[in-house]
């Protein structure tokens, strides 16, 4: 099948080609916000996708939900279901955490500035008023972590704007850290708020480097979010399992409730609900043989 068949042109075509990369896509709307749910859709009447926070069952065939719309499938994108979006869409976005990255969105020169005295090179992409810093890895998506700046990663999406310069390096803990005591905007009280990353602080009877543990973490938590329709949560409790054995020799303590908190907020990134996604961590480290304070209150 030909581009020639789709009005859409350019845009489908980046879409296809992100597609073959296994990148989520998106349309985008004039104005840079997704195209909006069908009336089956509207309000979130159909209870949202299942990949979404609040988990719902939405079989819509249609680009509605935003970011939990974006499909690395060629059928998907393909679709008649889609047509109508790519034919009046304005630009294209993807979802970075299906995609296994973070982008930390700098909105303006103080921002650039900011994060070249800060954070440490990765690959960079220009945008309209500003620059894209991508890395290998993800984590909760955050707004305003600073004047300018912006986390999007799981449950987000990001504009397209070309495959950018420079190496691409592993999600640094300056990064992880910058959401911290950030409150997102619109949380209520029943919000999972971001959880603290893991460090040497709180693990100062570890065995292991950082480097080490943040490794396996980082693969972890990419095998979490890859389950993005179900299974997540099975997900996580194989992975505590496998970080918790790893730990056995330590004298500790190693921050294992750091460790999984950030499991879970992968897992709640995909859908799963918080009071699941504990509970499957907890039984991992404990089948490890390795029980830790709850991950509720990491």
């Amino acid at each position: 099948m030909t581009n020639d068949q789709y009005p859409a042109g350019e845009h489908l075509r980046q879409a296809l080609d992100l597609v073959a990369l296994g990148v989520p896509v998106l349309p985008l709307r004039e104005g840079k916000g997704p195209v909006g749910n069908c009336q089956s859709c509207i309000e979130n009447r159909c209870g949202g996708r299942p990949n979404m926070k609040s988990a719902g069952a939405c079989a819509c065939p249609r680009p509605c939900h935003g970011w939990a719309a974006a499909s690395a499938s060629v059928g998907v994108v393909t679709s008649a279901a889609w047509a109508a979006a790519w034919r009046t869409a304005a630009t294209l976005a993807y979802h970075p955490g299906g995609a296994g990255v973070t982008v930390v969105d700098l909105d303006n020169a103080d921002a650039i500035t900011w994060a070249r005295e800060t954070l440490p090179a990765t690959r960079t992409v220009a945008t309209t008023r500003g620059e894209h810093w991508i890395y290998l890895g993800t984590m909760q998506s955050s707004n305003g972590v600073r004047p300018g700046v912006d986390i999007k990663s799981l449950m987000s999406y990001a504009r397209w704007l070309g495959p950018g310069e420079g190496q691409m390096i592993r999600l640094p803990e300056t990064v992880t850290a910058l959401p911290r005591h950030v409150v997102p905007a619109g949380a209520v009280a029943s919000s999972p708020m971001p959880r603290a990353a893991w460090t040497r602080a709180v693990a100062t009877g570890c065995r292991h480097t950082e480097k080490y543990v943040r490794t396996g973490l980082d693969k972890g938590v990419a095998m979490v979010t890859g389950h993005r329709e179900q299974g997540a949560a099975s997900q996580a409790f194989g992975v505590a399992r496998f970080l918790g054995s790893l730990h056995q020799e330590c004298p500790g303590p190693c921050g294992l409730e750091t460790l999984g908190g950030e499991i879970v907020a992968a897992a709640v990134g995909v859908g799963v609900p918080e009071p699941y996604a504990v509970r499957a961590v907890d039984r991992g480290f404990a089948e490890a043989g390795i029980p830790v304070p709850s991950t509720q209150t990491a």
